[in-house]
C-alpha cells in the first residue's frame, strides 16, 4: 500500500490520488486541508466559500484522507489579512516552505504507526526529507515526485537570464532561494529509490545532481477533455492573429521574449496577457498597459479564452512540463514554445506547433507571421493539436505511474 502526502493536491495529485485507489494501492492520501466531495453540502453554501472549499475536496472516502490544517488555513488566513510578512519567503512563520515542512514533519513522526501496512511513501519536492529519512530507517520504498526540473538547471538559466535582462531579475524569485533549502532538494533526491518526472526536460536535468537514481519514470501529464472539437479558425487575414500568453508574469517564462518578438510582427498580431505579476517590473508594467492583460481569472474562463485566441505563445526558459501546452492544444490551438518544457514529449515541431530554442526572438516572430500571413497552416496545426490531445489523457498519466508502483511495490 502506498502513502501518499502533498500539502495542497494539485491537478496531478489529484488524478494519481485517483488511480492509486483504482488499482487499491492507497493507504491514505495525507494533506493539508481537504474535504470528502459532498455536492449537496456545497450547494447550500454561499458561492464564494463553497467555490473555496471546492477546491480542496477530494472524490476519495473520508477514512482515506488524513489533513493537517494549521499551518495551511493559518498561511491562507495571513494572505488574505494582507500580513506579507508572515508568509514572506522562507522567512515567514506561515510560508510555504513552513506548511512543506510541518507537513513532512507530520508524516514522519506517524510512519512508525503505519509501518506494517505502508510499503511505499509517495512524497513531492520540498516536502519529505523528513518523512524519506524516516521511511529509509524503517525499510520503506521512497517514490520521490519532481514537478520542475532540477534546481542546479533552473539557478544556472535564470542567473545568466538576470545578467542578460537586469530589468527583469526581480520577477524571477527562484534565484534567491537559500542553500539550505537547496540541500534539502538534494538530500531528498539522494534518498529517493525512485523518481518520477513528467517530461524528458526533467530527466535530463538530473544529470547536474551530485546523487544518480537508478530508476527515473517519465509519465507526461494530461491534457483536459476534448468536449468542443474547433471547427472555426482564424482565415481572414483582415483579422490579427490573437496569441495567447498563460502564465505567471515572470521572466522564467520568458516573457520579455513574448514582448519583444509581438513588438516585431507589429498590428497584425494581437496579444493577451493571462497571470499575475510576482514582483514589481517597470518594463513588465509599460507592457501590461499595451496590451490586453487577465490578471486572474477562473480556469474556466482560460479555456474560454484559449477557444477565442488563434495560438499559444509560451516561451518558457525553464519548466517541469509546462500544462498549459496541453490545456491550448485540447482547445485547438497551435502551440509556440521551446525544449525546456514538457513540449518534446508531447507534440512534433511543424505538426501541432512550433519548439524552439530559448531567447530565441528572431524565430518566435517568425512562426507568428508565418501563422499570420499562412491561415490554412494555423487551421491545420489547431487540428492536428487538438487530435494530439485527446490521445493524451489524465488517467494515462497516472495508470503509467501505478503500473510501475504495482511493479515494484511488494
Amino acid at each position: 500500500m502506498i502513502l501518499l502526502s502533498h500539502p495542497t493536491g494539485n491537478q496531478f495529485v489529484r488524478h494519481l490520488v485517483q488511480e492509486l485507489l483504482a488499482h487499491q494501492l492507497l493507504f491514505r492520501f495525507q494533506t493539508t486541508l481537504g474535504f470528502a466531495n459532498n455536492p449537496a453540502l456545497f450547494r447550500y453554501l454561499p458561492k464564494r466559500l463553497a467555490r473555496e472549499l471546492q477546491r480542496r475536496a477530494y472524490s476519495i472516502p473520508f477514512s482515506l484522507l488524513s489533513t493537517r490544517p494549521w499551518y495551511e488555513g493559518a498561511r491562507l488566513l495571513a494572505a488574505r489579512l494582507n500580513l506579507s510578512g508572515l508568509i514572506q519567503h522562507e522567512k515567514g512563520w506561515f510560508c510555504v516552505d513552513a506548511v512543506y515542512k510541518d507537513l513532512d514533519l507530520f508524516v514522519a513522526q506517524h510512519l512508525d504507526n503505519w509501518r506494517d501496512q505502508v510499503h511505499a511513501l509517495y512524497g513531492y519536492e520540498d516536502g519529505a526529507l523528513e518523512s524519506f529519512r524516516r521511511a529509509q530507517a524503517l525499510g520503506i520504498r521512497c517514490v520521490y515526485d519532481l514537478p520542475i526540473a532540477y534546481w542546479k538547471l533552473g539557478r544556472q538559466i535564470q542567473s545568466e537570464e538576470a545578467k542578460l535582462q537586469p530589468e527583469w531579475a526581480s520577477t524571477m524569485p527562484g534565484i534567491r532561494d537559500s542553500m539550505a533549502k537547496l540541500s534539502r532538494k538534494d538530500e531528498e533526491i539522494a534518498l529517493a529509490d525512485t523518481i518520477v518526472v513528467a517530461s524528458t526536460f526533467t530527466r535530463n536535468s538530473l544529470k547536474l545532481s551530485p546523487t544518480s537514481c537508478s530508476e527515473v519514470i517519465v509519465s507526461p501529464y494530461g491534457a483536459p477533455p476534448v468536449t468542443r472539437p474547433r471547427t472555426a479558425f482564424n482565415l481572414d487575414r483582415q483579422q490579427p492573429l490573437k496569441v495567447l500568453y498563460v502564465g505567471s508574469l515572470s521572466q522564467r517564462k520568458g516573457l520579455s521574449y513574448v514582448l519583444q518578438a509581438i513588438a516585431q510582427c507589429g498590428p497584425s498580431v494581437r496579444l493577451t496577457l493571462i497571470g499575475q505579476r510576482v514582483a514589481p517590473c517597470i518594463p513588465l508594467d509599460q507592457a501590461l498597459q499595451e496590451h490586453r492583460w487577465l490578471p486572474s481569472v477562473p480556469h474556466a474562463q482560460v479555456l474560454e479564452e484559449m477557444r477565442v485566441h488563434d495560438v499559444l505563445l509560451f516561451p518558457s526558459l525553464f519548466e517541469g512540463f509546462g500544462l498549459v501546452i496541453l490545456e491550448a492544444m485540447a482547445q485547438g490551438l497551435p502551440v509556440i514554445t521551446t525544449a525546456n518544457t514538457g513540449a518534446p514529449d508531447v507534440l512534433t515541431h511543424g505538426q501541432e506547433g512550433f519548439i524552439l530554442p530559448i531567447r530565441a526572438v528572431e524565430k518566435i516572430a517568425h512562426a507568428l507571421e508565418t501563422l499570420e500571413r499562412d491561415r490554412s497552416l494555423l487551421a491545420k496545426l489547431g487540428k492536428a493539436a487538438q487530435i494530439k490531445a485527446k490521445q493524451l489523457s489524465w488517467q494515462e498519466y497516472a495508470k503509467n505511474i501505478c503500473l510501475h508502483l504495482e511493479q515494484n511495490t511488494h
